[in-house]
């Protein structure tokens, strides 16, 4: 596949998450984190719903960029029945393929998260990526 074609790919499936989020919504009990990018505009809601150091359930709420939504809806995704440790190495790999290091692509497999890679290019839109990654790892550090 070309680069114009794989890049083309990545923006269908960021556009996809923007217009068509997955787990926008509430959970009633768990832990709220409200989070804001002010260069941006960015700001978002994540609930999570950890049991016995498994994360139940992943929810947001928000508004903002393509980008920070789409990357909210494919976390939510991602971490829901992973351990709050995987979810925090997610977060650490999520954070070093935005910022354009070599991440391990071994240990899970990330799906539509590598569509996000491309940030990376654009050190401004790092921090839309990245809102929901901190809304979960300080989440999980509360809950712990």
């Amino acid at each position: 596949m070309s680069f114009n074609n794989l890049d083309m790919l990545y923006r269908q499936v960021i556009m996809d998450h923007y217009k068509n989020p997955r787990n926008r919504g509430v959970i009633e009990d768990g832990v709220t984190v409200d989070l804001n990018n002010p260069t941006c505009g960015d700001s978002l809601r994540l609930q999570l719903q950890v049991e016995d150091g498994i994360v139940k359930d992943a929810k947001f709420e928000g508004e903002g960029c393509s980008i920070s939504l789409a990357s909210a809806s494919m976390m939510t995704q991602i971490v829901k029945g992973k351990s709050v440790d995987e979810a925090l190495q997610l977060a650490d790999i999520f954070s070093q393929m935005v910022q354009g290091k070599d991440y391990d692509t071994e240990t899970f497999d990330l799906g539509d998260i590598e569509a996000l890679s491309g940030v990376s290019k654009f050190p401004a839109r790092i921090k839309c990526a990245t809102l929901a990654w901190k809304a979960l790892e300080k989440g999980v550090d509360e809950e712990a």
